[in-house]
């Protein structure tokens, strides 16, 4: 591929929204980068300046430069954005998308609509905590036409920003369902606490920042104990205490059950939209 022997590599983005600047964000500083972007509001690469982002004029200029041309769009628009970028293209270049739901067939397919040449895809699934350098990204390198050298530098370029798992892509829509909307879930209940908390006569502003506290520490403590998680819960609730007795009530409504059929929900529906 065109990476040189020193192993520099030229990281183009397509789509400079919150996920796609966030990668390149996380990239910014990296021995042997170069980052280009490229958007149609021009001030959201602007904006990436002080990464080292050089802005392109179009798509098809920075797929004409770049190494790994990454694709923040949305999913509708991938298709459109391919066609025009596939004259671009080169075998020795390596197309990644963050596109939910798009396959690496209707990629290719998109591609050879517009007579490009065989370029390899790879999927990627990133989650919202990218865009504070704690995403958990799940890499799909099922492209028979993806070489080792290719595979190691995707996977290089997101294990330095984040979490990396390698998954078939038949385990996108579990991942997605789990991970990918897995912060709303979070988001979900630590609006709940809060609410619950003002109630309780706490300011919201006092209230917010109980809660952050509450989850990050609780979070620290799973990633730093190695006790399994129904162990970390145990430790809390006390015999006759009032954690046993919310647990107990929670598990009367059969909370944790409606909580798995939501993640079921969200998968049945990344099941249609993979289709």
């Amino acid at each position: 591929m065109t990476v040189s022997s020193t192993g520099n590599a030229v990281i183009g983005c397509i789509g400079c929204g919150n996920m796609g600047a966030a990668i390149l964000r996380g990239l910014s500083g990296r021995e042997g980068l170069s980052l280009l972007g490229y958007n149609p509001t021009p001030a959201r690469v602007l904006a990436l300046a002080d990464a080292g982002v050089r802005a392109m004029p179009d798509a098809a200029a920075l797929a004409a430069q770049a190494d790994v041309v990454l694709l923040g769009v949305k999913p509708y628009m991938v298709p459109e954005v391919l066609r025009a970028v596939a004259p671009s293209l080169r075998p020795d270049k390596v197309v990644v998308s963050i596109a939910s739901g798009v396959s690496i067939a209707a990629m290719k397919a998109a591609m050879a609509e517009a007579g490009g040449p065989e370029c390899p895809v790879v999927r990627v699934m990133p989650n919202t905590p990218a865009m504070v350098g704690k995403g958990v990204y799940a890499l799909c390198f099922d492209d028979p036409a993806l070489d080792q050298s290719r595979r190691d530098l995707v996977r290089g370029l997101f294990e330095s920003i984040g979490t990396v798992v390698a998954l078939p892509e038949s385990k996108f829509a579990a991942f997605t369902a789990v991970v990918g909307c897995g912060p709303a879930y979070v988001f979900y209940f630590m609006e709940a606490v809060t609410e619950v908390a003002v109630t309780l006569g706490f300011t919201r502003q006092d209230a917010t920042e109980l809660v952050k506290g509450l989850f990050s520490g609780s979070v620290a403590l799973a990633e730093q104990s190695g006790t399994h998680l129904s162990v970390l819960r145990e430790q809390v609730c006390s015999p006759g205490g009032n954690t046993i007795a919310a647990i107990n009530q929670l598990d009367r409504e059969a909370v944790r059950g409606r909580i798995m059929d939501a993640v079921l929900a969200a998968y049945k529906r990344g099941l249609e939209m993979e289709k």
